[in-house]
């Protein structure tokens, strides 16, 4: 016996007086971004912010090497050797120009193909890592599934133009947004994700010291605003001008995805839109608790227990996230009717839903704050005794 008690409360955010006298926040149209399809999703939670036909299906080319650089520092270690095939030596620009039969150092080529988005390295990269590329894909998609994606396709571990019987290679804005969420939030190998992706420069050599390399990283982006942490560029006749980025101010983590970003000679309209979407974001966004351990939530009917008609419930965790002076927030207290005992403590009993601009957003768990046992045969004689000997 179930009932839904729907109760809905709008949830104003309220500014300081010191918000009140800025003059405007940053206001954001789709046709301001050169973008065919963009992104920008709160890092902490992947909620999406904005989006310009973000969940369109397009190629992203090079972005892709974000996937590649998470996975080999997930299943690999940076002090591997790794042997460069035939095939890989062959990929077109852009290369760092390996040989076949060379060996270098994992970690070195992980600088090499995320901070000038070397072809080859990242396919010496992913035979080592998958066996082949095939293998590697399987668990670049794989990836994506864990995170929960359903709009993205690996073939390549470069991001190259590519279509087998399965698909097209290819992803959304807002799926390629929370790929990066992934890389620098959730992943147990985030730190070396950022470290490597904020590098500038990098010097290496093959393992018998034959052959070396001086790289820079061709983002320049790191340095257009304070606090970007972590990005990927990308081009391909198909794709276009493709872009991924993470920016970290105040506490609060950004995260801007851009597909189709003009073709030749567009090649700056990328980080237009990208300065467009962050100062967007930190504009109009501020961290605010939705709910905490304190949220009042009216105790339930007991059946059958023992000294207590009432249960008392507990929420065990707050929820708090970045949301505009526009959004709404309401609540949808799902709780039965009435438990029967016995009850243990610390048992879920409902939840809490978080609707937000009328999407269903997260669930919180209620739990019974207390035990109660069940009314039986022996408390009633027990009950007896004690009152005949009263």
């Amino acid at each position: 016996m179930k009932k839904i008690i729907s109760v809905f409360l709008a949830f104003y955010i309220l500014f300081f007086s010191g918000f009140c006298k800025v003059v405007s926040a940053a206001q954001i149209t789709d046709s301001e971004l050169y973008s065919i399809s963009a992104a920008l999703i709160d890092g902490d939670s992947g909620r999406v912010l904005y989006e310009k036909n973000g969940y369109e299906v397009r190629a992203m080319a090079s972005t892709t090497k974000i996937m590649t650089l998470i996975l080999a520092l997930e299943y690999g270690n940076l002090d591997d050797l790794v042997t460069v095939s035939d095939y890989a030596a062959k990929m077109p620009d852009v290369q760092l120009n390996i040989k076949a039969g060379e060996q270098y150092l994992l970690e070195d080529l992980l600088y090499s193909l995320i901070m000038e988005s070397h072809n080859d390295s990242a396919v010496a990269v992913a035979e080592h890592i998958g066996g082949d590329i095939e293998g590697f894909a399987n668990m670049m998609n794989k990836k994506a599934r864990e995170i929960g994606l359903s709009s993205t396709y690996f073939i390549t571990p470069n991001g190259l133009d590519a279509s087998d019987e399965t698909g097209t290679h290819s992803t959304t804005a807002v799926e390629l947004a929370l790929i990066m969420k992934y890389c620098i939030m959730d992943s147990p190998a985030k730190e070396d994700f950022i470290r490597i992706s904020q590098t500038r420069n990098h010097s290496f050599s093959d393992y018998e010291g034959k052959r070396n390399h001086n790289i820079r990283n061709k983002n320049a982006f790191l340095d257009m605003m304070d606090g970007v942490i972590a990005g990927k560029t990308g081009f391909t006749a198909d794709a276009g001008y493709c872009y991924v980025a993470a920016l970290e101010r105040n506490g609060k983590t950004y995260i801007v995805a851009l597909l189709g970003c003009g073709w030749p000679n567009n090649k700056t309209y990328k980080w237009s839109d990208t300065k467009k979407l962050f100062n967007y974001g930190m504009d109009n966004y501020n961290y605010e608790v939705i709910v905490d351990k304190t949220y009042s939530i009216n105790s339930i009917p007991v059946i059958d227990g023992v000294e207590n008609d009432y249960l008392d419930l507990y929420i065990s965790s707050e929820l708090g996230l970045i949301l505009s002076e526009s959004d709404v927030v309401t609540f949808e207290l799902n709780l039965p009717d009435c438990v029967a005992a016995p009850v243990k403590k610390d048992s879920m009993v409902g939840n809490l839903n978080i609707i937000i601009n009328g999407e269903h957003f997260a669930s919180i768990n209620i739990y019974s704050a207390e035990d109660i046992d069940k009314v039986d045969f022996w408390y009633y004689f027990k009950t007896t005794l004690k009152s005949f000997l009263l």
